[in-house]
């Protein structure tokens, strides 16, 4: 089974908001899917975008889930899907039922560390990973890929 790592940018972190941002990459650090996404309700997000510096500027032009949405599932039809904090990017990805399995990583780090659940950031810190870009979805994804890898 190959693996792929995903991770979103949203419009704010509750069950209506929406993605704005998605990047999956393979297991060689390769991205599979990455771009920005215009998001079918949400006109302004202030509170998220202070944190990933997405404007609706930034999306206007960007495809929709929906018009991403067939792409997503062919990557990640039959894979390993690893994702740091799989509840929240789950719950706005109805594509994922097409996953093989989906993994959390931050569970999985917070166990293997022997702690309690960790930022990506602080995760990576721990790990010795440095990295620029928190917080945009292929900067993310790529460190997630890292710690993923460590604890291999």
């Amino acid at each position: 089974m190959n693996t792929v790592y995903l991770d979103t940018e949203t419009t704010g972190i509750g069950d209506n908001d929406e993605i704005v941002e998605i990047t999956i990459i393979d297991d060689n650090s390769e991205p599979l899917i990455d771009t920005l996404v215009k998001p079918k309700y949400h006109t302004n997000w202030p509170g998220a975008q202070k944190v990933h510096g997405i404007s609706p500027n930034d999306v206007r032009n960007a495809p929709t889930q929906s018009q991403i949405s067939d792409d997503i599932r062919k990557v990640v039809k039959g894979a390993q899907v690893v994702i740091y904090n799989a509840p929240f990017d789950s719950k706005f990805l109805p594509e994922l039922e097409d996953a093989a399995e989906i993994k959390c990583a931050m569970r999985a780090f917070a166990e293997f560390n022997k702690s309690k659940w960790k930022s990506l950031t602080n995760a990576t810190k721990i790990i010795g990973y440095e990295w620029e870009g928190a917080h945009r979805a292929l900067a993310d994804t790529l460190a997630l890929r890292a710690v993923w890898k460590h604890m291999q």
